[in-house]
């Protein structure tokens, strides 16, 4: 059975992807702990980043600190926030956010999906999108 994640690479359910490429995807999380909070996703969907081939591994945590570097940016905070937990999908994520603090650490202080802003999300996605040069579907623009 796939996982939500690739149900949302495969266009199954919505996504707000600020990068895509063939094996590497990144989208807004629908849970934030701040607005910016993007979920950095191998395509092949692999339980543990432990099991990730070398490669794929290199590749995602490359993408993971190109989004860091984004979010700072289209953000104005201090650093990014890279978590790794893989408890609550079975596919293997990085979490990558805005923050000032260890307190943004907290996942008891993530914002329910209901209670999100569709347009600050939507801002969210379009301020790390500009920061990374990539257009609407997350694909690096053609210069």
């Amino acid at each position: 059975m796939s996982s939500v994640f690739t149900k949302i690479i495969n266009g199954e359910i919505p996504g707000r992807f600020v990068y895509r490429d063939e094996r590497i995807v990144a989208f807004l999380t629908i849970e934030p702990l701040r607005y910016g909070h993007v979920l950095v996703v191998p395509v092949e969907e692999t339980n543990r980043w432990t099991d990730l081939a070398p490669g794929t591994w290199m590749q995602l945590n490359e993408v993971a600190q190109n989004v860091g570097r984004a979010v700072i940016e289209a953000f104005g905070s201090s650093r990014a926030g890279y978590i790794i937990a893989g408890f609550d999908v079975a596919h293997t994520h990085i979490h990558v956010f805005p923050t000032d603090a260890m307190s943004d650490y907290d996942f008891s202080h993530a914002m329910a999906a209901d209670a999100t802003d569709p347009a600050l999300m939507d801002n969210a996605a379009q301020r790390i999108r500009t920061a990374l040069e990539t257009d609407d579907n997350g694909y690096p623009q053609l210069m």
